[in-house]
């Protein structure tokens, strides 16, 4: 989206002319530490204003509350429109570097007091630095967004600069961590860069994200919608563009430093590596051997499960709002960070539909890139049926999960607590898509579909045939029977398909064990170009 036209007056004073050549040092550094001055808040009085009025915080006060104490260090604060005299320093977005939990990262902020925020020639050369700096010393970029748009007095010079900050995304992709956090409305091409970094962080009430806004939309459609239902924190999360809604700047930045914990610095580095427990047996183990339901289609929460088998209940989930019938989240095993897929009984029976599939496969790919182990929690039915889901694409959306755990190439290990049914059985991290060590509980249930769809397709005929009276028994022989023949996990351990049936009070041992087995994996990749994915 462009911004409104801008003046190029801020009601600043213009910055100190000065003489190089006969001012004195004394006269010099006066000089520089007023310019310095004007650069800290360098908007329009009224903007400041309102700014103020609306108590949002300033570009450098958000940098403050992200960074480590005293950690920042600026760069391009003097930088401003080339030519014109009266133009505000810093040009709409403060750049640098600091530190987040110890650890080196590179930052921007837009300042929405200056051109809106608006993206100029000085302001996307600042970006540019930080983000070319970024990939030669392999650290995070985290931008934190409130955006005018496109500058229209800069004609192209702003679409290029958009186009050059893309253009460096793609060296730092995999490479190492992008990070955006939304703090303001973010539409055209002020979307598409937070889009393309790794996480997107919103504020509930503050983010608005879209491609054409109301106004736009309205006149070409004849739609109307505002700019919440549309573009808001939550309906983004729920469209899949969000990695996490905050319900304030405090919570975003806390999320981030969360985040980054269970991420390294770029893929050349490990994550950092936390305090683990012991391998002796806890309460919260013994706790696991009562959270299946003897009811095979009751639900549980599969977070109850998640907090137990890994070193404490510090599971950060991701994308929680979109797909929610599949979990994606960041724990940790012996003190080391893994990347977490689980079905979630509570939504859909734990079914996997397109926004599942397509959530989890871009999940993995994250953790695959950044080499972080993955471990699969399995529960489900299957691929959820429906010809809505056919409309929306459930075949190449559903093959992008098994072509991601497929391509991955980092320690894969797999944990059935119940049912494994269909192709969600083959893409959650079954033995013969790649995964290097399958587990099960005695509760698992492994087959082709579950025993309710089986007797319909097998002994459906038989069944209509027999008299009313006789149906209930004869389908609870036939259910019985394909149970303790067709699903039990023995059979699947049988036939190699399972490393082992565990008891579930001994899974967080047992994955620990897993990690210490595969820390030195190495696949060594065929000589290609790259893979291509389903569409």
């Amino acid at each position: 989206m462009a911004s409104k036209k801008l003046k190029r007056t801020t009601g600043n004073p213009k910055p100190p002319e000065g003489n190089p050549v006969t001012d004195t040092t004394a006269e010099k550094l006066k000089g520089l530490q007023e310019r310095l001055d004007m650069a800290q808040d360098p908007g329009s009085e009224k903007a400041k204003a309102k700014r103020d009025e609306a108590g949002f915080t300033t570009p450098r006060q958000r940098i403050d509350a992200l960074l480590d104490e005293g950690s920042f260090t600026e760069i391009g604060a003097l930088g401003r429109t080339p030519g014109d005299k009266d133009a505000p320093y810093g040009d709409g977005v403060v750049t640098g570097y600091g530190r987040v939990n110890g650890r080196a990262v590179a930052v921007y902020a837009h300042d929405k007091t200056v051109y809106g925020g608006s993206v100029g020639e000085t302001f996307g050369k600042k970006v540019m630095e930080v983000m070319d700096m970024a990939t030669r010393i392999g650290c995070p970029v985290i931008g934190i967004n409130d955006s005018g748009g496109a500058r229209i007095q800069d004609a192209v010079t702003s679409l290029a600069m958009y186009s050059e900050i893309a253009r460096r995304q793609l060296p730092l992709s995999g490479q190492s961590p992008q990070i955006s956090i939304l703090l303001g409305p973010s539409a055209g091409g002020a979307v598409y860069a937070p889009v393309t970094t790794d996480f997107v962080i919103a504020v509930e009430g503050r983010t608005q994200m879209f491609v054409t806004g109301p106004a736009v939309i309205e006149s070409v459609t004849g739609e109307k919608v505002s700019m919440e239902e549309l573009g808001g924190a939550r309906q983004q999360a729920r469209n899949g563009n969000v990695s996490y809604v905050a319900g304030s700047e405090e919570e975003a930045f806390n999320y981030v430093k969360d985040l980054m914990e269970f991420l390294p610095s770029s893929v050349f580095d490990d994550p950092q590596e936390f305090w683990a427990p012991s391998d002796e047996l806890t309460e919260r183990d013994c706790e696991l051997s009562d959270i299946i339901p003897d009811d095979p289609n009751a639900g549980y929460d599969i977070m109850d499960v998640l907090t137990r088998i890994f070193d404490d209940d510090n599971v950060l989930e991701v994308q929680e709002d979109y797909g929610p019938n599949v979990v994606t989240a960041f724990a940790r095993i012996e003190g080391r960070s893994v990347g977490v897929v689980a079905n979630q009984p509570m939504v859909l029976a734990g079914c996997l539909d397109a926004d599942a599939a397509d959530k989890a496969a871009r999940f993995i790919r994250i953790c695959d890139a950044y080499n972080i182990p993955l471990v699969w929690v399995v529960d489900t039915p299957g691929y959820m049926p429906g010809v809505e889901q056919e409309k929306l694409g459930l075949i190449h959306r559903g093959a992008k999960l098994g072509f991601a755990t497929l391509e991955a190439t980092v320690p894969k290990v797999t944990v059935v607590v119940r049912k494994a049914f269909g192709g969600g059985y083959a893409v959650m991290g079954s033995k013969n898509m790649g995964a290097d060590i399958n587990l099960a509980w005695p509760t698992a249930q492994i087959a082709v579909m579950g025993a309710e769809a089986a007797v319909v397709m097998m002994q459906g005929k038989q069944l209509a045939a027999m008299p009313p009276e006789q149906r209930p028994v004869a389908k609870k022989m036939f259910v019985d029977f394909y149970n303790a023949n067709m699903t039990s996990p023995y059979v699947a351990a049988e036939r190699g398909y399972l490393d082992a049936v565990i008891e579930p009070q001994d899974t967080r041992v047992r994955l620990r064990q897993a990690m210490r087995q595969l820390r030195d994996k190495n696949v060594l990749e065929p000589v290609k170009k790259h893979n291509i994915a389903p569409m």
